[in-house]
């Protein structure tokens, strides 16, 4: 007499395979889900860093503009927030000057983000974000300051740091 019918040896390679697919297919989605959120946060740490050199680079045209010292407000003499080897912040939004970092590199503020604008700053009002920027200037001879900017974030136990360095010129 002919059983018709599945065992159950082939039942259960029959639900492993099903399970492998399946684990295979979440796996796939996760990774591609964490590699969508870890770009996009670079995406945002490269805009910040973007933002940092057009603010200092901001100030140093109106200073000519002015007749000015092109690093007068950024670093031209100790009391500059910017001043060599010291961090600074800029808030376009809030200010259009920057602000030193009261203990050094490594300590400057987290940045916040207005939920209404998009736009990112110091405003205590705003809800704060896991980016936090800096930026420090070197100088290379009277003419050619170099600015690095530095934006950190951590997701979890994972710590990122996205660095861009630009040099500007005394164009006056």
């Amino acid at each position: 007499m002919k059983n018709k019918g599945f065992t159950i040896v082939e039942s259960l390679v029959a639900i492993t395979i099903l399970v492998l697919a399946v684990i295979g297919a979440t796996s796939a989605i996760q990774t591609g889900i964490s590699s969508y959120i870890f770009s996009k946060d670079q995406f945002i740490a490269f805009y910040l860093a973007q933002e940092g050199f057009e603010q200092i680079r901001n100030i140093r045209d109106e200073n000519g503009l002015k007749n000015q010292n092109w690093l007068i407000g950024i670093s031209a003499n100790a009391s500059d927030p910017c001043f060599f080897g010291n961090a600074c912040t800029v808030d376009p939004i809030g200010s259009s000057v920057p602000t030193r970092c009261n203990s050094g590199p490594g300590t400057c503020p987290v940045l916040r983000q207005n939920a209404s604008t998009g736009f990112f700053g110091y405003d205590p009002a705003t809800p704060a974000t896991i980016f936090r920027r800096e930026i420090i200037l070197t100088q290379i001879n009277a003419n050619e300051v170099s600015i690095l900017v530095t934006v950190d974030w951590a997701k979890g136990v994972i710590n990122r740091q996205f660095k861009a360095r630009e040099n500007i010129l005394n164009w006056q």
